[in-house]
C-alpha cells in the first residue's frame, strides 16, 4: 500500500511517501525549485516520491493532504458574526479552502499522462502535526502538543496518544495564536521575511526580560494552557491583509497595528542597528512564549501524568523551550518531529491515514532526519568542477574523510 502525503498552497510546500506504514522518502519542494519556503503546489517533490519507489502516481492508493476545509467550520462562522472581517479577506480564505477540494483535478493536470485512481483524503491540519511527532515516535504512548501560526482555522492543539489513536483535548482557534505573536514581534524588530523567527531567538540571550510586563499586555496567559491575543494590537484578522505567493516565493504582511508601536515605541527598520532596546524585547518575547508552551506542557502532564511528550508544529522549532521541558516539567522523555514545521504536514497526514482511518497498528519509527534526495559523490565533483570558474578561479575540489580535518579546514576559510 502506498500513501503519499503532502503540504500545498502553503509555505514549505512538501511530500513523502510510506509503503506499508514505513517512511521511504520525505522533502520540500524548495530542494527543487531552490527558492526558500517555496509554496504552491509539491509537484516536483511528489515526482521525487514516485522515482524513489520506482512507481506511478497510478499505483497510489490514498494521497493525503494536511488540511481539512471542513474542519472548525462552527469555530469560522462565530468569528465571522462577531468580528466582521473585511469581504476581502473572506473572499481570499474562501479561495484558498477551494483548492483542496480540487487536489485530484490538480494532479492529473499535473501529471498529464499518469492518472491518479486513488483517493485524497484530508486531514485536518493539527491532527497531521499530531500524528506526525506521535505515530512515527518509540512511544506507545504519549502526551501531544502542536503550536504554530494557523492551520484549519486553530493555531494549537493538544491532548494524548495511545498505540493508533490521538485523542485532542483542547485548540486554541483563530485569531489567536502563539505562533502570530512570535511572528509579529520578529517583524516589529525588523525582520520581515518568513521564516524570521530564529533570529530572535538567537537574539534573545543578548537582552534582559525588561518588557515582559508590556509584552504581558499582548499575550494573555491563562489557565490550564490556554492564551489569548489583545487583539487591538493586531490587524491580520480584520483587514485587507495579504498572505501570498508569486512563483512560490512567500510575502506576508505586517501582521501588528499601529497599538503595538503605541505600546513599545517605533518598530525597527531592516539596516537599523540592534541595540539594547531590541535584544530586550526578543528576550522577553522568548521569555513569555516559554511560559506559555510550559504552561500547556504542564497542563498535560497534570492530566494524563505520562512520562512522554511529543512536540509539533512551526512552534516545536523553538529548540530553547523544547530544551527547557527535561528541566522544568516531569517529562523524562520528548520526541520532536525534526520537520516540526508545515513541511511535517505531509508525513503526519500520511500515517494520520494509515493509523487513524485505516486502523494499521504502528510499525514505524522516524529516528533520523535523512529522507530527502541525494547525490552521488561522482555527480557532485562532476558539478563543482563544471561551475569551477563560476565559483572562484582558486577553487579545490578534494574529498575529505576526517571529520577532525573537514572542521579544521572549514574553520579556517
Amino acid at each position: 500500500m502506498y500513501i503519499i502525503g503532502i503540504n500545498a498552497y502553503h509555505a514549505d510546500s512538501s511530500a513523502c511517501i510510506i509503503k506499508d506504514g514505513k517512511l521511504v522518502t520525505a522533502v520540500e519542494e524548495e530542494r527543487f525549485t531552490r527558492i526558500k519556503h517555496f509554496a504552491g503546489f509539491p509537484k516536483l517533490s511528489i515526482q521525487h516520491c514516485l522515482d524513489e519507489c520506482e512507481i506511478s502516481l497510478s499505483d497510489v492508493n490514498y494521497i493525503a493532504i494536511n488540511q481539512d476545509p471542513k474542519a472548525n467550520n462552527f469555530k469560522r462562522l462565530i468569528f465571522l458574526l462577531t468580528h466582521r472581517p473585511s469581504l476581502k479577506l473572506i473572499i481570499d480564505k474562501i479561495s484558498k479552502r477551494k483548492k483542496y477540494h480540487s487536489i485530484k483535478d490538480t494532479l492529473n493536470q499535473e501529471f498529464k499522462n499518469d492518472n491518479f485512481n486513488g483517493e485524497v483524503v484530508n486531514i485536518e491540519h493539527h491532527l497531521a502535526h499530531l500524528s506526525s511527532c506521535f505515530h512515527v515516535s518509540p512511544f506507545e504512548e504519549a502526551c501531544v502538543v502542536s503550536v504554530d501560526g494557523f492551520g484549519d482555522f486553530a493555531s494549537s492543539a493538544w491532548g494524548y496518544g495511545k498505540n493508533n489513536d490521538i485523542k485532542i483535548d483542547k485548540k486554541i482557534h483563530f485569531p489567536h495564536s502563539l505562533g502570530i505573536f512570535y511572528q509579529s514581534i520578529t517583524q516589529y524588530l525588523g525582520f520581515k521575511k518568513y521564516g524570521d523567527e530564529y533570529k530572535i531567538m538567537g537574539l534573545a540571550p543578548y537582552g534582559k526580560p525588561e518588557y515582559l510586563d508590556k509584552l504581558k499586555k499582548i499575550l494573555i496567559l491563562k489557565p490550564n494552557g490556554e492564551f489569548e491575543l489583545n487583539l487591538k494590537y493586531f490587524k491580520f484578522h480584520k483587514s485587507n491583509f495579504n498572505y501570498t505567493w508569486n512563483s512560490g516565493t512567500v510575502s506576508i504582511d505586517d501582521l501588528y497595528s499601529n497599538e503595538m508601536e503605541v505600546l513599545l515605541g517605533k518598530s525597527r527598520t531592516k539596516d537599523e542597528e540592534l541595540t539594547d532596546f531590541h535584544k530586550d524585547i526578543a528576550h522577553s518575547t522568548q521569555k513569555i512564549y516559554e511560559e506559555a508552551f510550559l504552561n500547556i506542557v504542564n497542563t498535560l502532564y497534570n492530566k494524563y501524568k505520562s512520562k512522554n511528550l511529543c512536540i509539533a508544529g512551526g512552534c516545536g522549532m523553538n529548540s530553547v523551550a523544547n530544551g527547557k521541558v527535561k528541566k522544568l516539567t516531569n517529562f523524562e522523555n520528548v520526541y520532536i518531529q525534526p520537520a516540526a514545521g508545515d513541511a511535517g504536514g505531509a508525513i503526519g497526514s500520511a500515517f494520520s491515514t494509515y493509523h487513524n482511518i485505516l486502523k494499521q497498528p504502528k510499525s514505524f519509527v522516524m529516528k533520523h532526519a535523512y529522507w530527502g534526495n541525494s547525490y552521488s559523490e561522482d555527480y557532485i565533483k562532476s558539478l563543482l568542477e563544471k561551475n569551477k570558474l563560476k565559483l572562484d578561479k582558486n577553487f579545490e575540489v578534494k574529498k575529505i574523510h576526517d571529520q577532525s580535518e573537514l572542521s579544521k579546514d572549514v574553520a579556517s576559510e
